[in-house]
């Protein structure tokens, strides 16, 4: 497909990792099932083990083209980048098996595409339910970048009109599959489940090859987020999940960030941080003299130290 040549319609296919979330899985897959825009092709990947999902797929009445597929390697990186090698459709959405698409969803989504053949991602707002997130709180500042390397998320809060962003969130994005060619998620990330922060490398590599990336608060899916079956546990990480989350972001951050830059990243991770991914002033922000704080920034350190390691340069 050309980038000059306007297309009025194009095919699509909705992935959806899954892992022993069948309640949730089954909640997915009848939101896909009221799109006004109905996708071509739904595909499942899910763990070779997981019984409980096979025979619920085994099972399952429904008027959707399902396709499913199965990974051997655990992971939410495995089973992405097993769905993308099948994928022959113009454009992919991904989403979680815990979250239910709003019915314009997909139509949304294919009127950005539509509109401007330089967009090579869609993605939108998460409305959390059941969690600690309190949604109520908007932000227009969604999905950017600081020129030194502090990403600023809010996907769940955006609020206003679609514009431009830096990443996307993986529960509710979409690309164009011209705009991915070879491209895959990062196997070098860390973490045996969840891999948090896979989405964030993703979507700067799409940005580099010269496409928009667009957020309109209006793409909307209702996220009810499940269980985890590794130590990112949401609410209470553990100390590795922490490590893990904390290195996944930095790489992606440094493969991105210019070399003058990146000094500037290191003094602002390494004296301020995040919450999350404390530097020395959070740590005596937030419970200075507790053990797990400065456990944690030791972590989140040598992770930051492991992923410029392994940083491509």
């Amino acid at each position: 497909m050309q980038r000059g040549h306007r297309l009025k319609t194009l095919s699509f296919t909705v992935l959806v990792p899954t892992y022993q979330r069948v309640e949730d899985l089954r909640r997915c897959i009848e939101a896909i099932e009221r799109q006004e825009r109905i996708p071509d092709c739904v595909m499942i990947v899910c763990r070779d083990s997981d019984v409980a999902t096979h025979d619920f797929l085994m099972s399952l009445d429904s008027a959707l083209q399902i396709q499913v597929r199965r990974v051997e390697r655990p992971g939410m990186i495995a089973a992405l980048n097993l769905g993308l090698e099948h994928v022959s459709t113009d454009l992919v959405a991904l989403t979680d098996d815990d979250a239910a698409p709003h019915p314009d969803w997909l139509a949304r989504v294919e009127r950005h595409f539509l509109t401007d053949l330089q967009v090579g991602g869609v993605g939108g707002r998460d409305y959390v339910n059941g969690s600690a997130i309190d949604s109520d709180i908007v932000s227009t500042d969604v999905g950017r970048l600081q020129w030194f390397g502090r990403t600023i998320g809010n996907h769940h809060r955006g609020v206003g009109l679609p514009r431009d962003v830096d990443f996307l969130k993986g529960v509710n994005m979409a690309f164009r599959t011209e705009a991915i060619g070879q491209l895959r998620f990062d196997e070098r990330l860390r973490g045996s489940g969840a891999q948090v922060h896979n989405e964030l490398g993703f979507s700067l590599a799409i940005r580099r090859r010269g496409w928009k990336l667009i957020y309109d608060p209006k793409v909307a899916v209702d996220h009810f987020p499940g269980r985890r079956y590794d130590g990112d546990t949401r609410i209470d990480k553990s100390i590795e999940a922490t490590g893990q989350s904390t290195f996944n972001e930095t790489l992606a951050i440094l493969e991105h960030l210019p070399s003058y830059r990146r000094p500037f990243f290191w003094l602002w991770a390494t004296m301020v941080g995040k919450r999350n991914a404390p530097g020395l002033l959070q740590c005596f922000r937030f419970r200075p003299f507790a053990l797990r704080t400065w456990a944690e920034f030791a972590v989140v350190l040598r992770a930051r130290i492991d992923a410029s390691r392994i940083a491509k340069r």
